[in-house]
């Protein structure tokens, strides 16, 4: 599945510090950092600031803009000496040719830009539709159902943390991102605010485990000098579909019905998600490391980090 750009140089930098051993517990630990605010407080305070009144939603988010602004304009550049040379377009195409090769990466950027076409419009858009005139429940309910996944994202990370990376990772990969899509179709048939903080939660829980996976994944297969670029065409590639989403959700759910459109998302993006694991090579990686990426078992030097 895609993943945002934060996540993308994230990636490259547990790679530069920690050995291959450790990859699956740091990343781990960057899905349970990260989820607590993304997707626990940030919802949790976002339901509560639209019940209070929306012009005082509006007017902490400028706040935050602000102080996002004054953080940057604290910030002292510095010369970054690089040891890639050519063009941007050069890379580009090294990358693409990179992932070309390679049907566990074509294979699963494919999917998830088909996946996240087919149920990530309609989740994002109709999940709060749901809520509003379907539960006639109030924004602070809205905000407990997203924070519910956000607590499902931080459960999935300490469990991975602790249990470390699949020995069958691609097959636990799309195991739980086939579930965590399935879970998509509960949006559709939840009768109660209680049911869609259950559906939401469960989704996160998997999507969590599945990203954790993917991302040791590309680590411990893909080179140090490949990795920035096949990440960023990873969020590329993977989200590269989601306007045409959102544009699609509206039309669609007017033909089909609201709940039918959340159903049928699920189940469709479950089935494409669930398809990919069949491509022929999608599993030859499991179990070994590939002949360009760093061995697996052996530990070596790295610097400390205070």
């Amino acid at each position: 599945m895609g993943i945002s750009s934060e996540l993308t140089a994230s990636i490259d930098a547990i790679r530069r510090v920690r050995p291959p051993d450790d990859l699956a517990a740091a990343n781990s630990l960057d899905q349970f950092v990260r989820p607590i605010a993304l997707r626990l407080l940030g919802p949790l305070l976002g339901g509560w600031l639209v019940a209070a009144g929306v012009g005082v939603a509006f007017a902490v988010d400028a706040a935050s803009f602000a102080a996002s602004a004054l953080a940057v304009l604290a910030v002292r550049s510095r010369p970054v000496v690089s040891a890639e040379h050519g063009s941007h377009g050069a890379a580009l195409r090294e990358g693409f040719a990179f992932i070309r090769g390679r049907v566990w990466l074509w294979g699963t950027l494919a999917s998830a830009a088909a996946a996240y076409l087919v149920f990530l419009g309609p989740s994002e858009v109709l999940l709060p539709y749901v809520v509003k005139n379907e539960l006639h429940a109030s924004a602070g309910e809205l905000g407990l159902v997203f924070a519910a996944g956000g607590v499902g994202a931080i459960g999935a990370a300490v469990l991975m943390g602790q249990r470390g990376h699949p020995r069958r990772d691609v097959t636990v990969m799309y195991a739980t991102w086939t579930l965590a899509t399935l879970a998509v179709a509960g949006y559709g048939l939840a009768t109660a605010a209680w049911q869609l903080m259950l559906a939401c939660l469960v989704f996160n829980a998997l999507e969590t485990a599945g990203t954790i996976v993917w991302a040791t994944i590309k680590q411990r297969h893909v080179p140090s000098s490949m990795l920035g670029r096949v990440s960023s065409l990873d969020w590329l590639i993977s989200i590269g579909l989601l306007p045409i989403s959102f544009a699609l959700t509206a039309p669609v759910a007017a033909a089909l019905g609201v709940r039918a459109t959340l159903v049928g998302a699920g189940l469709v993006g479950a089935a494409i998600t669930l398809a990919a694991l069949f491509l022929p090579g999608m599993t030859a990686i499991e179990g070994r490391a590939d002949r360009d990426g760093p061995p697996l078992g052996r530990k070596r030097v790295v610097p400390t980090v205070n």
